[in-house]
């Protein structure tokens, strides 16, 4: 597979969702040692967490809308060098308000990796392999969150949380150097590509979206698919960001993990999330396959394993004991993985390729408003009850309606067709 040039562009995008899960999830992991530090509360910890995606949400959109304007791979360079420089500068915190400023930068960063990943994947690949690749691409970050447990906390405590924010930041310039190098915006572009290659990319351009008429970006983000997706994708990423950002705090407040524990125990349930985004586009695009119905086949994947993850979740928050948790948390992370490319696949099946990088900018910021949100409510809710349990079923609760929304308005764009006929007639 990795024979093919496309399947390397795969790899860069994999290597670099591990580097920014790793990046992120430092700060969860190293959270009881910054608070000590910077004499910070549940509810400080709390806004901290949040701030990273007011950057984050806003870059989501300019980043994908600038995918399309400049291309991926330039957009993707730029993004990759700010975030690890503001990742290393978390080293220069003082207080409050200087951890916040930089995790705002380091969410502005960070804000365009999933929108400029599908726009890259949607010029190097034919529809059929589209959400396999764009899961491949993206099965990188759950495995750096899984690394970054040890890495992280077994490095803050050797050398102090400090000294761990440089080192993974460093890593960041490392993949820039090979990334510069290899990738190219089109598969026409790339020096070494075959030409049998790039008859197989080309000669599979026909997602349902590649029939409609052109429309400008202002189209789309009124459609109900585009909303329905999005919203859904807000409660996939509440449960994400109240695992990424609270669950290590859970285990050490409530059930009383030392750090060394704690970082270890976190490795279960990225491994199992690692699994499933994995495993998600190869499921969709087999449905896709057999029942020759792309939409259905993305839609199908996210209700049910969407519902899974939400159960899984608020259960996580009613058990008393450590492995009931554990486990639990690990089948929400699993199925809520098995859904993570479907959202941008939908996308694939009913956006035109000038205009994916946008839209999905655009429905990355509506689901990273959940960063925004969540996390300091679940610290408001720790500091004024002194437990999780209304967290946990909160994240759940929330997508199941994110379901509800898929299962009423994810539907063929009627009005394109309607727009295609007009312009037919003239």
């Amino acid at each position: 597979m990795l024979k093919k040039k496309r399947w390397q562009m795969v790899l860069l995008l994999f290597i670099a969702g591990i580097i920014n899960y790793l990046d992120r999830s430092a700060l969860s992991v190293a959270a009881p040692l910054v608070m000590k530090d910077l004499e910070l509360t549940p509810a400080d910890l709390g806004l901290i967490f949040s701030s990273f995606f007011v950057g984050y949400a806003a870059f989501n959109f300019i980043g994908g809308w600038a995918s399309d304007k400049l291309g991926g791979k330039r957009v993707f360079t730029l993004a990759m060098g700010v975030w690890s420089v503001f990742c290393a500068l978390t080293a220069a915190a003082g207080g409050f308000v200087s951890l916040l400023v930089i995790r705002v930068c380091f969410g502005v960063g960070e804000g365009p990796l999933s929108s400029t990943m599908n726009k890259v994947v949607n010029n190097w690949f034919p529809h059929r392999e589209a959400a396999s690749a764009v899961g491949f691409a993206n099965c990188g970050t759950p495995l750096g969150g899984a690394i970054a447990g040890p890495v992280v906390g077994l490095m803050a405590v050797a050398l102090g949380w400090k000294a761990a924010f440089v080192v993974i930041g460093l890593i960041g310039f490392a993949w820039l150097f090979f990334w510069v190098r290899l990738a190219t915006e089109t598969p026409r572009e790339h020096p070494t590509i075959s030409a049998e290659e790039l008859h197989e990319i080309e000669g599979d351009r026909a997602a349902p979206s590649a029939s409609l008429p052109a429309q400008p970006l202002g189209f789309y983000l009124k459609q109900p698919v585009v909303l329905a997706t999005g919203l859904a994708f807000f409660g996939y990423n509440y449960i994400l960001f109240f695992f990424l950002t609270w669950f290590p705090s859970y285990l050490t407040m409530a059930q009383h993990l030392s750090i060394k524990d704690m970082s270890i125990a976190t490795v279960l349930p990225w491994v199992l999330g690692f699994c499933g985004l994995a495993a998600g586009g190869a499921v969709s695009d087999a449905v896709y396959r057999r029942t020759g119905r792309a939409l259905f086949a993305r839609k199908l994947v996210l209700t049910v394993c969407l519902s899974l993850a939400a159960v899984s979740v608020a259960l996580a928050g009613l058990v008393t004991t450590l492995g009931s948790a554990l486990l639990l948390m690990s089948a929400a992370v699993f199925f809520l993985y098995l859904t993570g490319s479907t959202y941008w696949a939908i996308l694939q099946d009913t956006v035109r390729g000038e205009n994916i990088g946008g839209v999905g900018g655009f429905i990355h910021m509506m689901a990273n408003c959940a960063g925004i949100i969540g996390p300091a409510v679940t610290g408001f809710i720790v500091q004024s009850t002194g437990v999780f349990t209304s967290a946990f079923v909160l994240a759940g609760g929330i997508a199941i309606l994110g379901v509800l929304c898929v299962l009423v308005f994810v539907k063929p764009i009627e009005s394109t067709r309607t727009s295609d006929a007009a312009l037919a007639l003239h």
